[in-house]
């Protein structure tokens, strides 16, 4: 055996000596653990979707309380009067109307925090039979449908229960407006009210069916509500 160290020894073959970097030698193209979607320096596909996804629902929400922010904005303001005439109906200016419609503003204030209130009655030239109690207030309103149904709660507590409860077209005005029907002295009359973020009014239609007074509700709200 030679004894020559082994680094004097010829090359075989007298091949080009191997170059050693310090760049480290791939063995093998297995993934090292890595998103196999991601691209060297970048985000995953995943991710990119998982971020686009996050962005899509964030805008929609964004664009409901965009919605929902203008609508309070545009009806907040209210104002609710009661003019002398309104919808072929007459204001009812005799002390028992003032009473009866004094008793019902005041059982409505102490169920809804309004800051201002009113009740009205108003006088059916062709029937005196079918006088229209009205009566609410305005204040800022966040949930109307909700005060709405609790309006109609206290109907039931003075009445008896409003049955067939349905909601109506509210009309140029919006918000939502509901009807049934509920029982009295003079027994079965029509009950509808209205709510949007800036009032919520109530109004009994005796002798009146259903139908009837949610059209005659709107045309009172014409009359009656404006907005600043």
């Amino acid at each position: 055996m030679s004894d020559a160290h082994l680094t004097e020894r010829p090359l075989d073959g007298g091949r080009e000596p191997v170059e050693l970097t310090e760049e480290p030698i791939q063995l093998s193209t297995r993934d090292s653990g890595g998103d196999p979607d991601e691209p060297r320096g970048g985000w995953s596909r995943r991710r990119r979707i998982g971020w686009a996804v996050a962005l899509v629902v964030g805008l929609a929400g964004a664009g409901v309380l965009g919605v929902g922010g203008w609508r309070v904005m545009q009806q907040k303001d209210t104002r609710l009067t009661s003019p002398e005439q309104v919808a072929g109906l007459t204001r009812d200016d005799s002390d028992r109307a003032k009473s009866t419609a004094d008793y019902l503003r005041s059982g409505l204030a102490a169920d809804i925090e309004l800051d201002r209130s009113f009740g009205t009655v108003y006088r059916d030239p062709a029937d005196d039979k079918r006088s229209v109690l009205i009566f609410g207030g305005t204040t800022l309103l966040w949930q109307p449908e909700r005060d709405l149904d609790s309006l109609f709660g206290l109907m039931a507590d003075e009445t008896g229960r409003v049955t067939g409860l349905r909601e109506v077209s509210a009309g140029e005005l919006g918000g939502v407006m509901k009807c049934g029907s509920t029982s009295g002295e003079g027994g079965d009359f029509a009950v509808c009210g209205w709510a949007d973020h800036g009032s919520v009014v109530m109004a009994m239609f005796p002798g009146r069916s259903v139908a009837d007074a949610g059209g005659l509700l709107r045309n009172l709200r014409a009359g009656m509500q404006t907005r600043d």
